[in-house]
């Protein structure tokens, strides 16, 4: 197993060297105190691979957290850097929340934590510990389908279908902060998330469905 001070001497070229050398240079200081060659697991796997390519071992750091999704609390042990769109798909298996750009561009894959629309993959599932989550999955509510839903059924406020649930999560909190938007608000809070087949007509009326459904249940009570 390679010494920290031999690291120069790691790789085939001056290039590769460098960056090996660049990746590690974060990592020295808490290596030589503790006198190990186990270096900490939060870090990327493309700098995991290359320690692990010079002989290093990569100690597997793991956290529990304790989660609400859609009502169930969950508890996992889990990897640091876990995105909290990988734990809802691959760890829950709700797979609902879609993946789309991965860089917080297209908001498919929009949920709610703690109330507050968020797009999570941007978003670590450590950073959801003692949270509420509610998927898509969660928004209908005793079999009956959430106002928005409906909306987008009956206006066909989709296509190819990719970006829905992330559109619906968004649209919800729309109507939650503004029970009567205009169009104009419509399209403002919908900017952060992308479709590449409706056009967005059929998207704003279904969301203007979704808050005269709203008004029309609140009245009623």
């Amino acid at each position: 197993m390679p010494k920290l001070q031999d690291t120069e001497k790691i790789g085939g070229s001056g290039h590769k060297v460098f960056n090996l050398k660049f990746q590690i240079l974060n990592f020295e200081i808490w290596a030589r105190l503790s006198g190990k060659s186990q270096l900490n697991h939060l870090i990327c796997p493309a700098t995991e691979s290359s320690l692990l390519a010079a002989g290093y071992e990569v100690e597997q750091m793991k956290k529990q957290i304790s989660v609400t999704v859609n009502g169930v609390t969950h508890q996992n042990e889990i990897e640091p850097r876990l995105l909290l769109v990988q734990y809802i798909r691959d760890v829950l298996n709700l797979t609902g929340t879609h993946v789309g750009c991965e860089t917080s561009l297209c908001g498919a894959c929009t949920v709610m934590v703690d109330g507050q629309a968020v797009k999570s993959c941007t978003m670590l599932a450590a950073q959801a510990d003692g949270s509420t989550v509610t998927t898509i999955e969660g928004l209908a509510q005793g079999g009956e389908l959430h106002p928005v839903q409906n909306g987008f059924w009956e206006h066909h406020g989709l296509q190819c279908g990719y970006c829905t649930p992330g559109m619906i999560m968004a649209a919800a909190q729309i109507l939650q902060r503004n029970p009567d938007p205009t169009d104009e608000e419509i399209r403002h809070g919908l900017e952060g998330n992308l479709c590449r087949c409706t056009g967005y007509q059929n998207i704003v009326q279904a969301v203007q469905c979704a808050a005269k459904k709203m008004k029309s249940k609140s009245v009623a009570r």
